[in-house]
């Protein structure tokens, strides 16, 4: 296949997952700002009876107020503080942005209810719970446990890290999490929604059409029957969100952006040959001078050891000096001068003579 019709597919399949994912994260919160469906979520998650909506507290963040941080649902109950977040693709990072959420509500919780965090007295503050509902076309089990310890870099010192924030993943795709969908209606509406959705779009013809029927589907089988039906062309804009030629503008910003990452990536591996390169050349040149050194180490381990060797000859000849001197005092003392003349001449005689006065 020609490499950019492979880029253009490649564009096409993002754009669509793009859209799809807009469409799910919206028609997501739409549902769930309803409190009675809220309370209801919250009770099948939670194995709790509320019925009273009033006891909601909500507390969402909007994009309006946070630009770069955007949740989908966050409320007060039961002394916990829930955070209901929905992805349409897997995301391990999700515990750093809980953190940075969960900071921003216990602020707000703070400064609301003016609780002075500088008293003496211990302020008691709701428990945090951060549930993340999956819908992603990557295979993920029912549950997954994502923990904000897994992204510190590892230092090698022991002990706990002093911060921890746990993301609860629970896949939502139809077919997953039985128990759950059975006590809350309105997520397993949704899931069925989603799942009608991306069976229409796969099998490819007219979109608007496909979309269409899917609704109409859902809308006989009374899955989001009433939001379907009061909702109709909003949610169908929500699905079909781009024209034609912004769908082509996406391509091609898609296939520019690919050749940019391209050329940087290339960029980067041309720095890093570059380094290792001159990474070599220093261990080599390091190496000449080890190998430089260690010839000097040898030479001059050389010129001790003969210097060693002299000393040692030096002080044989002194030794045997002072032996022979040692045996003519001796033969001096005796009067035997006749002996002088001849050890002078014979070795052997003076060493017989030295053993024989023990010198």
């Amino acid at each position: 296949m020609n490499i950019r019709k492979l880029k253009k597919r490649n564009a096409k399949n993002q754009y669509e997952h793009r859209v799809n994912r807009k469409y799910k994260d919206s028609l997501f919160r739409k549902i769930f700002s309803d409190r009675k469906d809220l309370l209801d979520l919250y009770n099948a998650l939670n194995d709790t009876q509320y019925t009273d909506e009033e006891e909601l507290t909500v507390t969402t963040l909007e994009d309006v107020i946070y630009v770069s941080i955007k949740n989908d649902v966050s409320f007060l109950l039961g002394g916990t503080m829930n955070l209901y977040e929905h992805q349409s693709s897997y995301n391990p990072n999700m515990p750093i942005r809980g953190l940075i959420y969960f900071a921003r509500l216990y602020q707000n919780y703070i400064d609301e209810c003016e609780i002075n965090v500088f008293s003496p007295v211990l302020k008691h503050l709701p428990r945090p719970k951060f549930i993340v509902f999956y819908n992603g076309s990557k295979d993920e089990p029912d549950q997954k446990l994502l923990r904000l310890t897994d992204a510190f870099t590892e230092t090698g010192e022991s002990g706990e890290s002093c911060l921890e924030c746990c993301a609860t993943m629970l896949n939502i795709n139809y077919g997953h999490n039985y128990e759950l969908m059975e006590k809350c209606r309105r997520l397993e509406e949704y899931s069925a929604f989603v799942a009608e959705v991306r069976k229409a779009l796969a099998e490819g013809g007219n979109q608007r059409q496909a979309v269409d029927d899917a609704i109409d589907t859902c809308i006989e089988k009374g899955v989001l029957r009433d939001i379907l039906i009061k909702e109709r062309a909003a949610i169908m804009n929500m699905v079909l969100s781009c024209t034609e030629k912004q769908y082509e503008r996406l391509v091609r910003k898609e296939l520019e952006q690919q050749e940019k990452r391209i050329k940087e990536q290339e960029k980067k591996l041309r720095a890093g040959k570059k380094r290792i390169e001159e990474q070599e050349n220093r261990m080599r040149q390091q190496q000449g001078q080890i190998e430089e050194q260690e010839d000097k180490m040898r030479q001059q381990q050389g010129k001790i050891e003969e210097q060693d060797s002299q000393m040692r000859r030096q002080q044989e000849t002194i030794r045997d000096q002072e032996r022979l001197l040692e045996l003519i005092r001796i033969l001096v003392r005796e009067k035997k001068y006749n002996l002088l003349e001849q050890i002078q001449e014979d070795p052997a005689l003076c060493e017989k003579l030295m053993v024989q006065y023990e010198i």
